[in-house]
């Protein structure tokens, strides 16, 4: 039996997302020089949130935006029992030489996030790469890799799977833990 704790309702899933928001506004400014790219599956929904809040608080329809499959950059995927699931790659326009900010839902153990600076170099060379992320999940890393942009910390142990799960431009974070009997 699952035990379930909710780690962010939307009400504070809304507010993380705007302070997340606003944190990217400091560094980034009118993001002319600047991408917002959504590591599929899960980040995607996430990028496509922030970018969509972002073009409503600036007034800004021209800030940048795509969606990066990793699913053959992964250091497993040759190692599944069951066939990936190919996610589609969408970036129309340049990354070379612009500050690229990847976006993800959970940092785990790293090879994600790894495995997104894998293939994002096979569109160009960027200026740099920052890393943003809903929950971190610091405890469990197994490369050196940390976000620049952090939603919420949460210190769970391999047992436990957190979920993100949206509803439209809102939605909530659970984290489900195996009871022991």
């Amino acid at each position: 039996m699952k035990a379930l704790k909710e780690l962010l309702n939307p009400k504070q899933l809304d507010l993380t997302i705007n302070r997340l928001c606003y944190q990217l506004i400091e560094n980034h400014n009118d993001f002319s020089q600047s991408v917002l790219i959504g590591l599929q599956p899960r980040g995607s929904e996430l990028s496509k949130i922030i970018h969509k809040r972002l073009i409503d608080i600036q007034n800004n329809p021209e800030i940048n935006h795509g969606l990066l499959d990793v699913s053959f950059y992964r250091d497993d995927f040759r190692r599944r029992d069951t066939p990936i699931t190919v996610n589609s790659t969408e970036i129309k326009c340049e990354i070379e030489d612009k500050r690229i900010i990847l976006i993800d839902d959970v940092l785990y153990t790293g090879r994600t996030i790894r495995s997104g600076m894998d293939a994002l170099m096979d569109f160009g060379r960027p200026k740099s790469v920052e890393f943003l992320v809903l929950i971190d999940r610091r405890f469990s890393r197994q490369l050196p890799i940390q976000a620049d942009y952090i939603g919420r910390t949460v210190d769970a142990v391999a047992s436990e799977r957190i979920k993100v799960i949206w509803d439209g431009d809102s939605g909530h974070v659970e984290l489900n833990t195996m009871e022991q009997s």
